[in-house]
């Protein structure tokens, strides 16, 4: 997988850098693509890639400025945005052409003939600074990192207090009928869809070049490589960050790693399964010809006790000419916000198990016109703490460094709401 050409490019078609790795394009074939691009967008038909006789052009647009690549074959373009945006932060036409200088040793050391070289910014970062408009090697010699097999870690890293910290983060996604993955019935005969995306991320601060080894229950490790599938949920579309052996994982079912410095993610995943709404919620809206509209809205806590839910927040649609707004709420507040034409009730603890409600009424001059409106749904974020949904726990996080020092694991448990949709009744 390589790319030809990599041209960074102002809103107006106007080239501002570029970098022929391979001489195998005409550098000309770029005065092609901005009117591609028009015209495209004219039609409302974009697409990421594009395309002149033999030539594809493959492209991001960002803030004020445009890149692409010209390629015979995929995008490396993301690769080279990424790196972009993490070293200037603020990725404008100012800060491209105020540091020409530490593009183009980024653009050399990103590709070596076009093919992926070099494309963390960690590791760039070592050998090459910058300080306002100015490029500064900060190494006569390339880090180990770049020529060593783990490039995605330095030697000699050193901390006082060696410590790792693992998250285990669940987003649930409920969703009404016609959005989402599976589809289930609820109590009230309304159709829904809902699954679970979860991801382990880690904050390493640990010297040296340490072995980690982290262990998950059984339940979990069976569903990872498909065994006793009559008892587990299958998760799908698994990903490991590249420091994982993945040899050793599908042998012995251990996750053994090298871990890079500070933060990542060690692995990502997505459960295709009914998940039942861990706050429901019921909702009446009784109208009133002419003169008023009264909204109850009940929400249940339905997770187990000892959890608690918070900063949850319940967002209910009214009609855009809803005005005199009044509440009362058993716990939490709610106030009006008129230019989302929404009420937002908000309940910063919500243990498992308990129901709270809350009334408003709304002062509605032209009720019959609230049909056409349509009716979205109630929306719901929160966050649960030591709580995961899949039942996913690390059983433990084994340490190894040929120094023998000893660090301490910290896991915590994290749920959280996704794209969280309940319909309202009427």
């Amino acid at each position: 997988m390589s790319v030809s050409a990599v041209f960074v490019l102002d809103l107006k078609g106007k080239v501002l850098i570029c970098r022929n790795y391979k001489g195998d394009v005409d550098m000309s074939e770029i005065d092609h693509f901005f009117p591609i691009l028009m015209q495209q967008e004219e039609e409302g038909l974009l697409n990421p890639v594009l395309s002149h006789g033999s030539v594809y052009f493959m492209w991001i647009k960002h803030n004020r400025t445009e890149r692409g690549t010209s390629s015979y074959s995929d995008c490396l373009c993301v690769c080279v945005y990424q790196v972009f945006t993490e070293y200037f932060k603020e990725l404008e036409e100012e800060s491209i052409q105020d540091n020409f200088v530490v593009v183009y040793e980024l653009l050399d050391e990103l590709m070596d003939f076009g093919f992926p070289q070099t494309t963390d910014s960690k590791i760039l970062q070592e050998y090459i600074t910058q300080e306002g408009n100015k490029l500064e090697v900060a190494k006569t010699k390339v880090p180990t990192t770049v020529t060593n097999a783990v490039s995605w870690r330095s030697e000699g890293i050193k901390y006082k207090k060696n410590e790792v910290f693992i998250d285990v983060i669940e987003s649930i996604n409920v969703l009404p009928r016609g959005i989402g993955h599976l589809h289930d019935v609820n109590a009230n005969g309304s159709v829904m869809s809902s699954d679970i995306v979860g991801s382990i991320k880690l904050k390493t601060m640990l010297s040296g070049m340490p072995e980690l080894r982290l262990g998950l229950n059984d339940r979990v490790l069976f569903a990872l490589t498909g065994r006793d599938k009559g008892k587990t949920v299958a998760m799908e579309d698994v990903k490991f960050h590249q420091c994982v052996r993945l040899s050793r994982f599908e042998s012995d079912r251990t996750i053994s790693f090298i871990p890079p410095d500070g933060e990542s993610e060690l692995m990502s995943y997505r459960i295709n399964t009914h998940v039942k709404p861990l706050i429901w919620i019921e909702s009446v809206i009784e109208k009133f010809s002419h003169s008023r509209v009264e909204i109850m809205v009940k929400a249940k806590g339905q997770f187990k006790k000892q959890s608690v839910a918070n900063n949850v927040e319940v967002r209910v649609p009214v009609p855009s000419d809803a005005d005199s707004p009044k509440f009362k709420t058993s716990t939490g507040h709610a106030k009006y916000v008129p230019e989302k034409n929404l009420v937002v009730w908000t309940i910063k603890s919500f243990p498992g198990g308990k129901e709270f409600l809350m009334r408003a009424h709304f002062g509605l001059p032209s009720v019959e016109n609230d049909e056409l409106e349509g009716k979205p749904p109630i929306t719901v974020k929160f966050e649960i703490p030591y709580f995961t949904v899949s039942g996913i726990q690390v059983r433990y996080m084994k340490i190894i460094e040929k120094s023998g020092y000893q660090a301490l694991p910290w896991v915590r448990y994290i749920t959280q709401s996704g794209d969280y949709q309940l319909r309202t009744n009427t």
